[in-house]
């Protein structure tokens, strides 16, 4: 196997090519035709969600070739010394391009003394200079700095981009991945493409054959299995709250990741809930789903407690947020599913 990285293999190299940003390759697409660059701007977003590869991008629209291109990494040069030696360098002219452009990655990570020292730069820039500052926690950053920049804000993609480019990579790579194999890389990726792609490539690496199945996902990954978010599923339309705690305890007993294993189940309970609620909706989002899969979602909205699975879901939700400050991870869940399937039913 190629041992170049998926995500570097395959990262965009052009506006096209960007998946789930169309609202910043709108604004710079309208910059560029327009002639309307800025000096300075904050790409903010988490991580892995193209902001550097869509600052490459912009500096080869922009005509900048490789050598007037600067890339520095702020949590390794982070010190005011790093700063002035930028300052001094933005000062020479391109070697053969209209613009040199700097991406400062991670710049939150810069001490306050670099800041002050960035921000005078910032505040009068050489024309032939332009700053792409990058970061995964804006919030860190001073607004003497947030305010000389023109903020672009990288949404985390939705599952289906994840999907898209995972089914995009594996063909290209010759391979074949199953739906629910490539909907549990894309929730397992967290909102980043890099990660996805990391994931997709480890199971790459131990599976015999081109095709990948939800199995071979679950075993390198790590993720719970299929059949424990069913069983909670099934247990909590029944209503049965010693079989709802069951699967609970399985999952926590074979040291499967909680967020994990919540996030699965709420994404079948949305599913289930928009199948019955809005159903020419739900057909179009599980038209990829196996028919036995299909017909599960189907058959929770029909269970005897299928009336508690909206006020679940909303628990649920809740309760992801509350797992990684508990002591013992599976308690705010076992405490939200008592008060909702036990308390009622034992006053």
């Amino acid at each position: 196997m190629d041992r170049l990285a998926l995500y570097r293999k395959y990262r965009p190299t052009t506006f096209a090519e960007v998946v789930g940003q169309d609202q910043v390759v709108a604004v710079l697409e309208g910059a560029l035709n327009r002639d309307q660059i800025v000096h300075a701007y904050l790409f903010a977003g988490s991580r892995g969600t193209g902001k550097t590869s869509v600052a490459r991008i912009l500096a080869r629209r922009l005509g900048t070739s490789p050598n007037d291109l600067y890339e520095i990494d702020a949590a390794s040069n982070r010190g005011i010394d790093e700063i002035r030696e930028l300052r001094e360098a933005v000062r020479t002219l391109p070697f053969e391009s209209k613009y040199k452009v700097y991406i400062v990655d991670e710049v939150h990570m810069l001490t306050r003394e670099a800041f002050n020292a960035l921000l005078k730069t910032l505040e009068e820039p050489p024309d032939h200079v332009i700053f792409i500052l990058a970061t995964t926690e804006v919030h860190k950053l001073p607004e003497t700095i947030i305010s000389r920049c023109q903020i672009l804000t990288f949404r985390q993609p939705a599952v289906e981009a994840l999907v898209e480019v995972l089914r995009r990579v594996a063909k290209a790579e010759g391979w074949q991945v199953a739906t629910e194999a490539a909907t549990l890389l894309a929730l397992l990726g967290d909102g980043s493409f890099r990660d996805a792609l990391g994931v997709f490539q480890q199971v790459m690496s131990v599976t015999k054959g081109k095709v990948i199945g939800l199995t071979a996902v679950e075993q390198v990954s790590g993720a719970p299995r299929h059949r424990l978010v069913e069983l909670f599923l099934a247990a909590a339309a029944a209503g049965n709250l010693e079989q709802i705690l069951g699967a609970v305890r399985q999952t926590a007993a074979a040291n499967h990741d909680l967020k994990i294993w919540l996030k699965l189940i709420m994404r079948q309970l949305r599913l289930a809930l928009i199948l019955k609620f809005a159903p020419a909706l739900g057909q179009e989002l599980t038209a990829g789903l196996p028919p036995a899969e299909l017909k599960f979602l189907i058959e929770l909205t029909r269970a005897p407690a299928a009336a508690k699975l909206v006020t679940l879901l909303r628990e649920l939700l809740t309760v992801y947020d509350e797992l990684d400050r508990a002591t013992l991870p599976e308690l705010p869940l076992e405490l939200a599913l008592i008060k909702l399937f036990g308390l009622e039913s034992n006053p």
